[in-house]
């Protein structure tokens, strides 16, 4: 059962959930699935949050695709590859068509952005030997860049 400060009176209120949303809202976007749960573990009663929820949709002012868009951005500026990036949207539930949508807009990026991770990471100079350069791939895989752009983030310098 979920612990709520709110009084009796608050849990069904939909100004106040509204008014929390809108608190929510005003410190970064949010996805639809995200403000929900967020909203329901704040303790305010299920159906006034759907209705709530629905109001922002319907307003403007929630939007699970400008949450993709904000979401992708901040995620490509702390160096994560597009696998991680996917599978964080999906825990947020985010639909595969926006996914899909939102990764289109940056795909030209991933090659240049692997490449900038690794060499803040390691520096400019490629690893020595082979023991190195898989430790080096293991960090960017774990970042969630693909085998190719990670491979290419190596080769590329090489030639």
């Amino acid at each position: 059962m979920r612990s709520s400060k709110l009084k009796p009176e608050q849990c069904a209120d939909p100004v106040q959930v509204r008014k929390t949303a809108m608190d929510y809202l005003a410190r970064r976007e949010h996805g639809v699935q995200e403000i929900t749960r967020k909203l329901i573990n704040h303790g305010f009663d299920d159906l006034v949050v759907e209705a709530a929820v629905d109001a922002l949709v319907d307003d403007g002012l929630l939007s699970d695709s400008r949450f993709t868009e904000a979401f992708i951005h901040s995620r490509l500026q702390r160096g994560s590859g597009p696998q991680k990036i996917r599978a964080e949207l999906r825990q947020r539930g985010i639909s595969e068509d926006l996914i899909s949508l939102g990764m289109e807009a940056v795909e030209e990026i991933w090659r240049e952005r692997v490449r900038e991770v690794r060499e803040k990471k390691f520096g400019a100079a490629m690893p020595p030997d082979f023991r190195e350069r898989n430790r080096q791939m293991r960090f960017l895989q774990q970042r969630g860049f693909t085998r190719d752009q990670i491979y290419s983030a190596f080769r590329d310098d090489d030639s």
